[in-house]
């Protein structure tokens, strides 16, 4: 027997349900770490078996039925509290399901339309073709000095 097989089996032999005998006898023989162990397994169970239970106080039972009738007496929550609680669950509910849903619907409606994206830049400058073409005649015009102005 190891020291394992002996560690399973020694809960049983501390109680006494299990007789030291055969193989468990002869391993605590030559194993004393496991014969200290079931030694301190045993005064631990002795120990136990010795401890009481502290009884409650005489005045726990009264205290108690005192303080069952102070929550009965209590003032019930209105109708509206019942209310109240479902309605805001639903309320975020519907809140985060229509945010969802938007946020679907707007990628679905026009998926390449995404900012910063090398299709949408080219789609831009496509759209924008004649708008940026007049950029380059206003880089070609000089400006003129006015000789109106009096200095």
């Amino acid at each position: 027997m190891t020291c394992k097989e002996m560690k399973e089996v020694m809960p049983d032999l501390a109680l006494g349900l299990v007789p030291v005998s055969g193989e468990n006898a002869n391993h605590l023989r030559h194993c004393t770490a496991c014969a200290e162990k079931l030694e301190q397994v045993q005064k631990t169970m002795a120990l136990l078996d010795e401890w009481q239970a502290p009884e409650p106080s005489p005045y726990f039972d009264t205290r108690l039925h005192a303080r069952l009738k102070e929550e009965k007496e209590k003032a019930p929550e209105s109708w509206l509290a019942w209310i109240r609680r479902p309605a805001l669950a639903l309320v975020a509910t519907l809140l985060v399901a229509l945010s969802i849903s938007l946020t679907l619907f707007r990628s679905k409606a026009d998926p390449q339309s995404s900012p910063g994206t090398a299709v949408s830049d080219l789609q831009q400058l496509d759209k924008n073709n004649d708008l940026y073409s007049e950029f380059d005649v206003l880089d070609d015009l000089q400006v003129q000095p006015d000789v109106t102005a009096n200095p």
